[in-house]
């Protein structure tokens, strides 16, 4: 019975939501999608059979038949289509990241609260299965006191910004559009950051974005733990996981998919090893579903607004840091 609707804003990375229709299990259904690109946007409504196109968001928002609004667009655009779709009542799939200041993101959790709708933020690293696996070895207490943590997210964005200009013609700002993935990964684990203090520099890789994009992040949590994130963008394609997590206890370490338990005599390093995936398709579907079941039985998302502002919020002081070379504390206020 597929009788949740689906409204789809941005086909870009959003065109990976429409593999919810070929689920049968899954209530969940694409009734309408939006794009600027009306040939895609033409090309993408025939080859799915979606029974509505639209270049204006408005216009897909006003559908009775859609009950969630999916947000894909650029970074820049995603409190105005949040905003849109809460007070239509809808409820809200966003990418990451949330939004890109502070300021919005007390915005979007006070629109979501006086609503009353659902809302999730599409942060995949919760939804990857090796890091899936990292996290229910933590919550079991397989790996002890947490001692230490990094996380990073690495990429040549060359060929990015030739596939999605907007990145260089707004810009982007990778902090908010790039470290929110490592950021939101740790905070999944250890809860809210208490102090950051950060250093940067610009790649000058390419010529067309000549910005900050490279970024070493040291996290105090509030719990106590120490951790670091590496969040590099300009550079060249390094040959390691563009995402990756360690997470060091006082039994054990797992770092991506090997592990070692102190238990263990000799440390051998244990390989988990899990189907390759390709792309985000299969994460994107994970959280789907995940949202599906939270609408069904009325449960909050697992990255809900709350956690989405949070993520801002150590974005925030991030920058604080780089613009005083202090350290800067997060304000997780909301």
């Amino acid at each position: 019975m597929k009788d949740i609707g689906v409204g789809v804003i941005g086909l870009g990375m959003g065109r990976t939501v429409l593999a919810i229709n070929e689920d049968k299990v899954s209530r969940l259904a694409v009734r309408a999608v939006c794009d600027t690109n009306e040939e895609l946007l033409a090309r993408i409504k025939e080859q799915y059979c979606i029974p509505f196109a639209t270049a204006d968001y408005r216009e897909l928002i006003g559908l009775p038949e859609v009950a969630v609004v999916a947000i894909y667009s650029p970074d820049h655009l995603h409190m105005e289509h949040i905003e849109a779709a809460v007070k239509a009542g809808k409820h809200v799939i966003c990418t990451k990241p949330m939004v890109v200041s502070l300021e919005e993101a007390r915005r979007v959790v006070s629109l979501v609260r006086e609503r009353g709708v659902k809302f999730l933020v599409g942060q995949t690293c919760r939804f990857v299965p090796q890091f899936m696996a990292a996290k229910k070895l933590y919550d079991d207490g397989d790996l002890g006191r947490p001692l230490f943590a990094e996380a990073h997210y690495v990429h040549d964005m060359r060929p990015v910004l030739d596939r999605t200009p907007w990145r260089w013609q707004h810009p982007q700002d990778f902090l908010y559009g790039g470290a929110c993935h490592p950021i939101d990964l740790l905070r999944w684990f250890f809860g809210d950051v208490e102090e950051v203090f950060v250093y940067a520099s610009a790649s000058n890789m390419d010529s067309r974005y000549p910005w900050l994009d490279n970024f070493l992040i040291n996290l105090r949590f509030a719990n106590g733990v120490i951790a670091r994130v590496l969040a590099a963008y300009g550079l060249v394609e390094p040959p390691l996981p563009m995402l990756g997590l360690s997470i060091y206890g006082s039994k054990g370490t797992v770092v991506n998919e090997r592990l070692v338990l102190d238990k263990i005599e000799g440390k051998p390093v244990l390989e988990m090893r899990f189907p390759a995936e390709q792309g985000h398709g299969r994460e994107v579907w994970r959280y789907l579903r995940h949202f599906e079941e939270c609408l069904l039985a009325d449960r909050t998302p697992l990255v809900n607004e709350l956690e989405g502002a949070k993520v801002i919020a150590t974005i925030a002081a991030c920058w604080q840091s780089v613009r005083t070379g202090l350290p800067a504390k997060v304000d997780n206020a909301f």
